[in-house]
């Protein structure tokens, strides 16, 4: 099926069944207070099945005239039906071991009562029931077809927790608690179908069928309940209720219900007199109420809370996701005809968040007065005056088209354009997913094959919607077509850090890679160690940059690879030893060495090298391996003086260092293959290996480290990704 069917199949059913899964989730979660509350009388009794039936009829005999009934509760609690003197019955919590009496069993209070009610039928009786069982139908559908749109965002069912892409809150948390709640809401929604059949008798039957079982005679008489082997035998944690005979008459027998079965057992013999198993159905009936109500099962009450919450929530998200988008395809619908614009915009979009990119661009296009069509990659078509086509898409699960551009690559080859038009691809992704802009990629790939098309730029990617590398593309575009174009940016909430004066100690200059080392030292006492991440606010503004530091000597060390646009690496390299300057130091603490980590391995390429340094050198007791990788010898040459003076207070210390244009033309992941044995120990004895660099060598690395983890007998490579072992810090 398509994304389509599934999306309009979710949304659909979420708008139907709305109101009454509000009045649902708020009762439920009402509901799942109760049995949390409960528990907190501290009436539990531990350890059930060391107490004898026979030690509590026992018990309940001496203390009470006269004992109607007695029932485990699935919380842990022993009730007891008893007559007191004054000829009252009175329900009350016991201790099973002497029958003393620990509290009456109170009223149910009137808000459980009431959301019970609600809950069940909606105050409207046998009509309601088919509500409420028609609504758990429907959400056990949503809960189906969401698992089913996350797996396809993921990039499939085995990809469901991998890392989730970042996105706009209601978005980013709709994945994520989907993921964590899916389990106990179609447990929510199926037991609340089949406990909904039960009420209709829609189920077989469950009664239960008594069989007589044939009696000795000559059966032994016992005086006490307490020598009877039968109540000697079972215990409590057997038992759900017993009703004791009326009398002493033999002909009186107690009636028992145990967890899968009810008996009738003679009062002085301990035979059973006769049996009868529960149904199947009469079992799952009462494990769907427990998994239903929690009861009994403080923390199953609580899931069950959260659970509910969440269907609140998914509700609330899900209808922001859908009015965004369809305010970003409101936000276009006032412009000119298709055939009088020069300009065309196509969108790929699942998210929406293309589509911004899209309506941002459109309105500077806008601005300075040219004539912009914006539309779906669906809406494809001829364009009388076009003679550019940007298109602006996203890729969606394992290289998928977005739902409004899964018919584009069908309807571009029906489609002849009446003019050579000129095209650029902008494709949008995530570098944590392994098809990483692929459907932009298949669009330019297309689009080129038309001879009709000349492409404008090279197919531009954009790695976790980053306005600022849209901004390299726009200037791209802008020096193409000869004009500038203004383009709002995103608001976004930055974060307030505490400035502080650093000065210049050393600037190197720079090597063959454009690389230079930048030594600081604080004016003032602060807390920083290798790994921590240097905030800088070029031209004294307030945009900031960040740049992973070393620890040496108590000063910082950064390595930064100046590039001719780079507004963070060129007013580094425009200070001046002995200059003062404000930055901030912004705490990293899940890339800092663990300090029982007795074997590391650290793997970087180019300026990832830096906090490495650091750590190399502070760390003098650990077996450190170091792989990092450059183009050339010469690059290394900027560390060398570093690495040697660590060297030589390191016993254990190994480098092995990798160059893509010279020698045996390396990569770092063929370095650590090679090193396969080395890794493979490391890992074993819970080691910390730690990569610093670029998003690229990171899954490269990961990749190799994969392979070498097959068959591992002590960790697999899937635990190893997602324990403390492994700690990442690249861009």
């Amino acid at each position: 099926m398509t994304i389509s069917i599934w999306r309009y199949s979710h949304l659909t059913l979420a708008l139907i069944s709305s109101l009454f899964l509000v009045v649902a989730s708020i009762t439920g979660i009402i509901l799942a207070v109760e049995p949390i509350s409960h528990q907190t009388k501290g009436y539990v009794v531990a350890d059930l099945d060391q107490v004898p039936l026979a030690t509590t009829i026992t018990a309940l005999k001496d203390s009470y005239d006269e004992v109607l009934g007695l029932e485990v509760e699935s919380s842990g609690f022993v009730k007891a039906s008893v007559l007191t003197m004054e000829m009252e019955t009175l329900d009350v919590y016991i201790d099973p071991f002497t029958g003393e009496q620990l509290g009456e069993v109170e009223e149910r209070p009137y808000v459980y009562t009431f959301a019970t009610n609600v809950h069940r039928s909606l105050f409207l009786k046998s009509i309601g029931r088919f509500f409420v069982g028609l609504i758990s139908l429907l959400l056990l559908i949503i809960a189906v077809t969401g698992l089913v749109l996350l797996a396809k965002r993921q990039g499939g069912f085995l990809k469901l927790f991998t890392k989730v892409q970042k996105d706009y809150f209601e978005l980013k948390y709709h994945v994520v608690l989907s993921r964590w709640f899916f389990i106990p809401i179609i447990i929510l929604a199926f037991t609340g179908v089949y406990l909904s059949a039960e009420k209709f008798n829609l189920l077989p039957k469950t009664t239960v069928d008594q069989v007589e079982v044939s009696v000795s005679n000559s059966a032994q008489k016992y005086e006490n309940i307490a020598d009877i082997p039968f109540f000697k035998e079972t215990t409590l944690a057997e038992i759900r209720q017993v009703e004791f005979p009326f009398s002493d008459d033999p002909e009186e027998y107690y009636l028992i219900a145990l967890q899968d079965k009810e008996v009738e057992v003679h009062q002085q013999t301990g035979e059973i007199v006769s049996k009868g198993d529960y149904p199947f159905v009469t079992l799952a009936s009462r494990l769907s109420l427990v998994l239903h109500t929690g009861e009994g099962n403080v923390l199953w009450s609580v899931i069950l809370l959260l659970a509910s919450a969440s269907i609140l929530f998914f509700m609330y998200s899900g209808f922001v996701m859908t009015l965004k988008r369809r305010k970003k395809a409101k936000g276009v619908s006032q412009m000119p005809d298709k055939d009088e614009c020069e300009y065309v915009i196509l969108v790929g979009s699942e998210s929406g968040t293309a589509f911004d990119f899209a309506q941002r661009f459109y309105n500077g296009l806008t601005q300075v007065g040219k004539k912009v069509y914006l539309t779906e990659l669906n809406k494809y078509s001829a364009y009388a005056k076009a003679k550019n086509i940007i298109v602006f898409t996203s890729t969606y699960g394992e290289g998928e088209p977005p739902t409004n551009a899964r018919k584009f690559p069908t309807i571009f080859s029906t489609v002849t354009q009446p003019n050579a038009i000129a095209y650029s691809v902008v494709g949008f992704g995530s570098l944590d997913y392994p098809d990483y802009c692929k459907y932009a990629i298949d669009v330019d790939q297309q689009i080129y094959a038309d001879d009709n098309f000349e492409r404008q730029l090279p197919l531009f990617k954009i790695n976790q919607a980053d306005f600022e590398s849209f901004e390299l593309w726009l200037i791209q575009f802008s020096n193409k077509v000869g004009f500038t174009i203004p383009v709002e940016r995103p608001l976004i909430h930055k974060k307030k850090y505490k400035k502080v004066d650093f000065e210049v100690v050393e600037r190197t200059d720079l090597n063959v890679d454009d690389t230079f080392l930048l030594r600081l030292r604080p004016a003032s006492k602060i807390d920083f160690t290798s790994g921590d991440l240097l905030a800088i606010f070029p031209n004294n503004d307030e945009m900031v940059r960040q740049y992973s530091i070393a620890r040496v000597d108590d000063y910082i060390l950064l390595s930064v690879k100046k590039h001719e646009l780079g507004r963070g690496s060129n007013f580094l390299y425009g200070l001046e030893t002995g200059q003062f300057f404000k930055a901030a130091i912004d705490v990293n603490p899940h890339f800092h060495l663990p300090k029982n980590a007795k074997n590391s391995i650290f793997i970087s390429n180019g300026t990832g090298i830096a906090p490495f340094l650091g750590m190399i050198s502070e760390n003098t007791a650990q077996n450190t391996t170091l792989f990092w990788g450059g183009r050339t010898r010469a690059s290394q040459s900027l560390y060398d003086d570093i690495l040697q003076k660590s060297r030589s207070g390191l016993k254990n210390f190994n480098l092995f260092a990798t160059y893509s244009r010279e020698g045996q033309r390396q990569y770092i992941q063929d370095a650590v293959l090679e090193q396969k044995e080395l890794v493979l120990q490391t890992i074993n004895e819970k080691g910390t290996i730690m990569l610093c660099g670029s998003l690229a060598m990171q899954h490269d690395v990961l990749d190799v480290i994969e392979k070498i983890l097959e068959g591992n007998q002590q960790i697999t490579f899937e635990a190893f990704e997602q324990s403390d072992q492994l700690k990442t810090d690249c861009y």
